[in-house]
């Protein structure tokens, strides 16, 4: 939960200040993206010994499939994560008011021209991508600051990718806290059916690798 508050706090609250200090567009998407992907990175570090730092129910659904992580726990993490999104939203909320460009709180957008169906088959791409980033770190990659520049770093390079397309949510929780509190709905299923599609393909996916990896070793 804490894990996921600091993630919308931070990175949606970079979209609003980006819009309150009127940045220009290049800036405004490297300082977005990197605001998420650095967030992520450092709740790695912090947290990623005591819960696994997954702060997104896309990344905990894909890990679960995996087998990397235990299916007594898929609902809990989730519910929590869910409500630290919907925390930080709350905070942005009582902190900035609901004026002017700070309205959505941050929601996440489709651009002009992007349909939902492009949307969605984008944020699947891109969740994929992530998931399959944080699920290769997690059992290859050590030290743990390695493992958060891999996964910060996937983050803010499919950020500044697919960031301008769909505002690159790949995490439902981060698109639920924003959009509840704010009142802003639109398109908003792009954000839940695409991540979570992407997340299940690429658990499944790491899974029969993994496995047909081991029998090649043994």
């Amino acid at each position: 939960m804490l894990g996921t508050y600091l993630l919308v706090l931070i990175g949606p609250g970079s979209i609003i200040l980006a819009s309150v200090l009127a940045i220009p567009e290049p800036e405004t998407l490297i300082l977005v993206a990197a605001s998420f992907g650095g967030t992520v990175g450092v709740v790695i570090l912090l947290l990623g010994q005591l819960s696994g730092a997954h702060v997104n129910p896309a990344i905990t659904l894909g890990s679960t499939l995996s087998g990397s992580f235990s299916w007594k726990l898929l609902l809990p993490y989730v519910a929590f994560q869910v409500v630290g999104g919907l925390l930080a939203a709350i905070s942005l909320r009582l902190a900035l008011g609901a004026a002017g460009p700070i309205a959505s709180l941050g929601s996440t957008e489709l651009a002009a021209g992007i349909t939902p169906l492009s949307g969605t088959t984008l944020e699947f791409i891109g969740t994929f991508i992530l998931t399959l980033s944080a699920l290769t770190a997690s059992s290859y990659i050590q030290p743990r600051f390695k493992q958060a520049i891999s996964v910060g770093g996937t983050l803010f390079l499919l950020i500044l990718t697919i960031g301008p397309l769909t505002g690159a949510s790949f995490n439902p929780a981060r698109s639920l806290g924003p959009s509840v509190v704010s009142g802003y709905f639109q398109n908003q299923l792009v954000y839940y059916a695409g991540p979570l599609a992407g997340a299940t393909f690429a658990g499944l996916t790491f899974r029969l690798l993994r496995e047909f990896l081991d029998r090649k070793l043994r």
